[in-house]
């Protein structure tokens, strides 16, 4: 979607699953420049404290690659989950879906100059 990559995650991930997709989204950032990365997660309903450190992985790792990441769609339960869990997720940006994401993204490129 112009600069952003988007991620629907459709499935509960496995530790692997979690691992590729961070690599993967490292190299298309790479590759295609891409200035916002959303990473849709509304079809899950379970996140183990695994799956939350690697949402905060790729979040940095998106950020040093000069992309903004913004996980959309959290589930109630699986906000309550990371809570109990003592993950706060920090440098990861949230909107409750993928219209409220993309306004996060925009203002973020605004913030950082960046044009669209």
């Amino acid at each position: 979607m112009g600069s952003t990559l988007l991620v629907t995650i459709q499935v509960d991930m496995l530790d692997q699953t979690a691992l590729a997709l961070q690599d993967d989204l490292a190299e298309r950032i790479a590759k295609t420049g891409a200035s916002g990365v959303m990473i849709d997660i509304s079809a899950l309903e379970i996140v183990d404290s695994f799956v939350g450190r690697m949402l905060a992985s790729i979040s940095g790792i998106a950020r040093i690659l000069s992309a903004t990441t913004v996980v959309v769609g959290m589930q109630p339960a699986v906000a309550i989950t990371l809570v109990e869990l003592g993950l706060s997720l920090d440098g990861v940006k949230t909107a409750l879906n993928v219209e409220r994401g993309l306004e996060v993204l925009r203002r973020a490129r605004e913030e950082s100059g960046l044009v669209g």
